[in-house]
């Protein structure tokens, strides 16, 4: 005999899953609370197997269908976020057949708010080279080409230096990539608006900033992702009526527990446990 679906009040007390090859998915975790503060979420960072961003479409694939596995096999949760834009790029699709009736939401650079506010129309964008060079993006930015000039930089290694809280390197790359981006301004021919393109970016945005001055935009993912996900719960009347007692996010890394403790008092300003994770 078949089980009986799940009713909507019962899966409204299941998690959300978020993963990201590291710790740059804490930013999209942070705008997820904040618009979901009744929720409950899971999130692994598979710094393990990182960086996404300069690996092939087969391990980030292999690697985002192991996790989401995972998720829905250990903690039943109700709705996935991609929390990385190389593994949206290359896996959300094959995501999406394998898990028909899961929620999946991913993450783009934000190319059309970009374009929408720019003044100049020239607009910067700051992206691993995987997200850079898959084909979603390439789609995504001819449909934009005759609205503003891009100029794309694939930031090599940055994410990983903000994973491994290497401020020397960081602040390094951000002054390499930057300069090769601009110039940075509100006059014409300048880059007046500033995708972070990856999740681990919005970490070194301070840093950024005083490259490229006070009157440059910048746009990430996350809040616009928040958005998507409750939109997705509510019409399946799966959002959390109320808050619970349990804890509201479950950590876990296939890396250094340590490490993955230490970003998170670092950028979550929270003291907590973290699980060390095999996914194979």
């Amino acid at each position: 005999m078949m089980a009986d679906a799940p009713q909507p009040q019962a899966r409204s007390r299941d998690p959300i899953g978020v993963f990201d090859s590291g710790v740059g998915g804490l930013s999209v975790l942070q705008a997820l609370r904040a618009e979901l503060p009744d929720e409950r979420f899971v999130y692994v960072a598979d710094s393990g197997h990182a960086p996404y961003g300069e690996r092939d479409d087969i391990h980030v694939v292999a690697r985002s269908q192991a996790i989401t596995r995972y998720l829905v096999a250990q903690h039943r949760i109700k709705a996935l976020v991609v929390a990385c834009n190389t593994a949206t790029a290359a896996a959300i699709l094959q995501l999406r057949q394998e898990f028909p009736d899961l929620p999946i939401v991913g993450i783009e650079p934000a190319l059309k708010p970009a374009a929408a506010q720019s003044h100049t129309r020239r607009i910067g964008v700051l992206a691993t080279r995987g997200t850079l060079n898959s084909e979603k993006f390439r789609v995504l930015l001819a449909s934009l080409q005759d609205q503003a000039d891009f100029v794309l930089q694939a930031c090599d290694g940055l994410a990983d230096a903000i994973e491994q809280n290497d401020a020397i390197k960081t602040e390094a790359l951000c002054v390499y990539f930057t300069r090769a981006s601009g110039p940075f301004g509100i006059e014409q021919n300048c880059v007046d608006t500033l995708v972070l393109g990856c999740t681990h970016y919005p970490f070194a945005a301070d840093i950024l900033r005083a490259q490229v001055g006070e009157s440059v935009i910048f746009l990430e993912g996350g809040a616009p992702v928040a958005r998507q996900t409750r939109r997705l719960l509510a019409a399946r009347s799966w959002l959390a009526t109320e808050h619970t007692l349990a804890p509201a996010v479950v950590f876990g890394t296939t890396g250094d527990p340590s490490k993955m403790q230490a970003a998170i008092a670092r950028w979550l300003h929270e003291d907590c446990e973290v699980q060390s994770l095999n996914i194979e």
